[in-house]
């Protein structure tokens, strides 16, 4: 019995469609229902009713699905066993939420590349509503989303939630700190309406009798930062993805009376009982998003003079050795101050 014509009906049974399976497996569709009506003439049964055309299985296909599952996993065991140390050699195909993209996404990819050489991904950025219909169709494997997937064949795990944090203009934002009300008179800026951070910012200030002037639906990280520098207003942001945006735009963490809600981040995932793949990519998730907090927090010094304006922490180097010039000497300091440096210098 060829194991990959049980691998195409196991997909097909699990995905209830043959397009999908064959997607799934980068197959054309033809192919895939080549290789359902091969594993049919062999056993001598049929797997699929195809009376009409709602997806179903015959009473024999839906016995067989659970001896498919079988081997397809001592499959995988007898990979292990016979073949282990063989680096990982896969495609995976993941979707995420901006807010994780903007935190502990990259280099999460960076480590998994470092880590697993023969790893091949496919990144999709959307929201969760299309990231939860993505992984319940199976042309995803593994999403990262404020919600939990909840379909045959998926598995959740619950991942450390996302602080969340009110950014301004430091320029336009000089207080230390800000009461909820003074919040309110601003215009501000969070993700589209509906999602968690959306309905959170709202419940926010309803619960505290408050009406903000004016709710901006904003779909990209990118956009509400460029919008913060521009003066538009005052974002909700996850502290984590702030901390990483620093180094490329002026932010600052406004200190606020009430602090909003955590934005909560799922792993789903769907299973495989031919490979370990995606077991191992969500162990590896989970490890590395546990500790992005700890990082966050290492990554960034406060600034004396406003305690919420973030800098980041860069890295000592190495003092260069520069030869002597006879005709350029360094200039002193009459004061015995120390000199100031411009950024060209540095």
């Amino acid at each position: 019995m060829n194991l990959r014509f049980v691998e195409a009906f196991y997909w097909v049974a699990s995905l209830k469609s043959i397009s999908r399976a064959a997607e799934k497996l980068f197959l054309t569709q033809s192919a895939m229902s080549s290789r359902i009506a091969t594993l049919e003439e062999e056993l001598g049964i049929l797997l699929l009713d195809r009376r009409d055309k709602q997806f179903r299985l015959t009473t024999a296909g839906a016995r067989f699905l659970v001896y498919a599952e079988k081997l397809l996993a001592l499959q995988r065991e007898v990979k292990a066993e016979m073949g282990a140390g063989a680096s990982m050699a896969v495609s995976m195909r993941i979707g995420a939420i901006e807010s994780v993209l903007h935190s502990w996404l990259i280099p999460w990819l960076e480590k998994l590349r470092a880590d697993h050489a023969g790893l091949a991904l496919e990144l999709t950025v959307e929201t969760t509503p299309i990231l939860m219909d993505q992984i319940q169709r199976g042309t995803l494997d593994l999403v990262f989303a404020a919600l939990p997937a909840s379909s045959d064949g998926v598995r959740s795990h619950t991942l450390n939630p996302m602080e969340m944090g009110f950014v301004g203009n430091p320029l336009l934002h000089k207080k230390r700190n800000y009461q909820l009300a003074e919040l309110a008179e601003m215009e501000l800026l969070t993700f589209q309406k509906g999602s968690q951070p959306h309905v959170t910012l709202l419940d926010l200030f309803k619960h505290h009798r408050l009406e903000p002037k004016k709710v901006h639906a904003i779909s990209s990280i990118s956009a509400m930062v460029q919008l913060v520098q521009g003066g538009f207003g005052v974002a909700l942001l996850p502290r984590a993805a702030v901390h990483r945006l620093t180094g490329f735009a002026s932010l600052k963490l406004l200190t606020c009376d009430q602090k909003p809600e955590a934005l909560p981040i799922h792993a789903s995932y769907r299973t495989d009982p031919s490979s370990t793949s995606v077991e191992t990519l969500v162990k590896s998730a989970l490890e590395f998003a546990s500790g992005a907090a700890n990082r966050s927090r290492n990554s960034v010094l406060l600034d004396p003079k406003g305690a919420d304006k973030i800098t980041l922490r860069k890295p000592a180097l190495a003092p260069k050795r520069v030869a002597k010039s006879p005709s350029i000497e360094p200039k002193k300091a009459s004061t015995g101050k120390p000199l100031a440096l411009k950024k060209s210098m540095l």
